[in-house]
């Protein structure tokens, strides 16, 4: 037990652990058998009787030989009512030991009160477990962001609307693998601790690996391990997969993610296109009962058919720069100057390659002005170093983005199969990063040598849970829909 900030109001609670063991009974029980869950309780029919339910007690009020409290849990929060004449002198011994916080085990008989509210009418209670903490004074809700993201246990007690939200995010998850798995997908697992940095454009965490004694890293993405799933013989995989990306923190990004990668032999990326139109249409309904949502205020509008743009022409029709005329990065750097548009990174923009100025002049002038959802589709070849070349413009990729509401959703390409293009293109990203671009990947001649056994026509899909999860449950943060994100480690010395 931490003594840095051992208080009075725990030494009184502490103090009634010695009266609880002192009756017989034990502070914290091994087990509680219940009847039903809160919910299930509350639609119980009136009167039912030996209804036996647990929960933490989150308020309680005396008036003479009757209380009244509340027990809360995952189900809900129902009303509890304790009569002295009923029990006795356990009644007494409730309002002696029980504090706000601690869990209860109670038998009763649902009955109706005047006020209108489900209560149960309590024949017996069972003390289950003591806390040592007071609750937040304000019990309906903590207020302070950094409370409520380091003590995510205290925020879910005190906020409904909390767990609410991550009982949504359970949902979504499960509603999309259902989807899947009716689409013939397989779940597969990947390495989170590969020897490249590879799968996406993003700097690495690094680490040790003691016993093999070499430098390894956490995953960008899972994309060449799934591809080589595909080399093996798997048509449709998928994979929910934690992933990493020592970047930035912000509103709209986190150094470690879930992130849903799919992978399907056969398609192009026009397919895929169709396909996510499908599943997100179908996860709306799901969730939201219809095709239109709104987010901080902005009515975002799922329905129809979703407006398809090319990279370059949305670049253009934004700022007038035409990427493909501008065929070097010291020729975007000039246009950019020219347009005195200023980029969003804290990196040196001298020393970062073309597809990297690309993807900042993108972000800057383009992607915050999406609110419905939109394809952005024919991406630059030296800003998708894994995705397939066009046919008839060797200067594009069949790849297509998902953004709603300015944040990017859903990033898919037609794979890149053929093994001389990825090697040149990997080459390339390793020279800018050696020219100092840390986003750039570097050589895997693994997964090239994967690609040289072949591979068959593939496209591929990525979505950010986190992104998707926050757009349907109003969250302005990721951290609001991730339970419990990293943060600086709070100092108890």
């Amino acid at each position: 037990m931490s003594k840095k900030d051992f208080n009075e109001q725990m030494q009184i609670r502490f103090d009634k652990i010695a009266k609880i063991t002192e009756r017989g009974d034990i502070a914290y029980v091994e087990r509680f058998e219940t009847s039903h869950n809160i919910a299930e309780a509350l639609s119980l029919p009136e009167n039912t009787e030996n209804i036996t339910l647990a929960g933490r007690v989150v308020a309680v009020r005396y008036f003479g030989k009757l209380a009244f409290g509340h027990i809360y849990g995952f189900h809900g929060k129902i009303q509890f009512a304790l009569q002295k004449n009923t029990l006795g002198e356990n009644f007494a011994y409730f309002k002696e030991v029980v504090d706000i916080g601690d869990f209860i085990g109670i038998t009763g008989k649902l009955i109706t009160t005047h006020t209108g509210e489900k209560t149960i009418d309590v024949q017996n209670w069972k003390f289950l477990s003591k806390t040592l903490r007071n609750l937040p004074e304000k019990f309906h809700g903590i207020t302070d962001d950094e409370i409520r993201l380091r003590k995510r246990y205290l925020d879910l007690i005190s906020n409904e609307e909390t767990l609410e939200r991550f009982k949504t995010r359970t949902k979504i998850i499960r509603t999309i693998r259902d989807f899947l798995d009716a689409h013939d997908f397989q779940e597969i697992d990947t390495p989170v601790l590969t020897n490249h940095a590879c799968g996406a454009m993003a700097r690495p965490f690094i680490t040790h690996n003691n016993a093999l004694d070499i430098d390894v890293f956490l995953r960008i993405a899972p994309e060449t391990y799934l591809k080589r799933a595909i080399a093996g013989g798997f048509e449709r995989v998928y994979e929910f997969a934690r992933s990493f990306r020592n970047e930035g923190v912000d509103a709209s990004h986190l150094p470690d993610f879930t992130l849903l990668e799919y992978y399907v032999a056969y398609w192009n990326y026009e397919d895929n296109m169709n396909f996510t139109e499908k599943l997100l249409k179908h996860l709306l309904t799901k969730i939201k009962n219809g095709l239109e949502i709104e987010y901080d205020g902005v009515k975002i509008n799922f329905d129809g058919n979703w407006q398809r743009i090319s990279f370059r022409d949305l670049i253009f029709k934004d700022c007038e720069i035409d990427i493909y005329e501008c065929d070097t990065k010291d020729k975007i750097l000039d246009k950019i100057k020219e347009k005195n548009i200023t980029l969003d990174t804290s990196s040196d923009i001298k020393k970062a390659g073309r597809g990297t100025l690309i993807d900042l002049l993108y972000k800057k002038v383009s992607r915050p002005k999406i609110v419905n959802p939109t394809f952005i589709i024919k991406h630059p070849i030296d800003l998708s170093p894994l995705a397939r070349r066009n046919d008839k413009n060797a200067l594009e990729t069949d790849r297509f983005q998902l953004v709603i509401n300015g944040w990017e959703v859903i990033n898919a390409y037609s794979e890149l199969v053929d093994p001389v293009d990825q090697e040149e293109r990997f080459i390339q990203q390793a020279q800018a990063r050696a020219d100092g671009d840390l986003d750039a990947m570097d050589v895997d001649y693994d997964f090239l040598q994967c690609i040289e056994y072949g591979l068959p026509p593939i496209s591929g899909w990525g979505m950010g849970i986190d992104r998707i999860v926050a757009l349907l449950t109003n969250a302005q943060n990721l951290r609001d829909v991730v339970l419990f994100p990293l943060l600086r480690p709070e100092n108890f010395e």
